[in-house]
């Protein structure tokens, strides 16, 4: 495959995974990095330019959350010390550690989590609300630590954290879906920059990559956004269950090196 098919490829699909991604609350770096790899793309060039399409993608689709007061400035500010912390950590030790163990973590939450939500779309229970208004001491600890753990995480592999943040704010903070969505993308904006000064600081970033692909970005998570608007509670949570199901077996087929 030469350079320009490539390239046409790479924009094609990063434009759907924005669009997708952005209608969860998700800047789409669980399949920026893993794309972009399989397209032989060199692993820390994947992952760095995982982070800015997470960033374009996170402000771009926050801002349709931000126009329809779906985001929780409050609550949603407590996690960018932790994450931003972590992400910068993660992104510049990410040549250094090896990541297997945290892929195979990731697997097995991604795997319970999605299944919990899938069987959202049968549950029955009341009509989703307003954000809670007050969170505890304890809770605030709580986001700390979590925030930090997923920034690490997120500066590592090249993902906005996202599909982390999205359950905690739902089943741990009690936040309505399209909420705890609105609040993600202005979450993982902190987390995603943190980690990308992270990478710079340790290697080169692919200017021209990441100016060709961010506009594709820009386009998908803004329409994504836009449509989440539309797309009723239910269908959000079992969508994004299906995607986590679909993340981890693509996790798998990596790590037991099946392709």
């Amino acid at each position: 495959m030469d350079f320009n098919s490539t390239l046409l490829i790479t924009i094609t699909f990063v434009f759907v995974i924005a669009f997708i991604f952005s209608m969860f609350g998700q800047g789409g770096g669980s399949v920026y990095s893993p794309l972009l790899l399989l397209l032989a793309y060199p692993v820390l060039l994947s992952i760095s330019t995982s982070l800015v399409l997470n960033l374009i993608t996170s402000v771009s689709a926050g801002y349709i959350f931000y126009r329809n007061k779906m985001i929780d400035f409050k609550t949603s500010l407590i996690f960018a010390p932790g994450i931003s912390i972590g992400a910068f950590m993660g992104g510049s030790l990410a040549k250094f550690v090896n990541t297997t163990i945290l892929l195979w973590l990731f697997v097995f939450f991604l795997v319970g989590v999605g299944t919990r939500m899938v069987y959202t779309y049968w549950e029955k229970g009341k009509a989703e609300e307003k954000p809670p208004k007050n969170l505890s001491a304890g809770m605030y600890a709580l986001i700390a630590v979590f925030g930090f753990a997923v920034g690490v995480i997120s500066g590592l592999l090249g993902v906005g954290g996202g599909i982390l943040i999205v359950p905690f704010m739902v089943y741990v903070c009690k936040y309505p879906t399209q909420f705890a969505a609105g609040a993600s993308h202005l979450i993982i904006s902190f987390s995603a920059l943190a980690g990308i000064i992270g990478h710079a600081a340790s290697h080169r970033l692919d200017i021209p990559l990441i100016l060709i692909t961010g506009v594709a970005v820009l386009i998908g998570g803004n329409l994504g956004a836009r449509v989440s608007m539309k797309v009723k509670t239910k269908m959000i949570r079992a969508g994004l269950g299906l995607l986590m199901w679909a993340l981890a077996a693509q996790l798998l087929v990596k790590l037991l090196g099946i392709i």
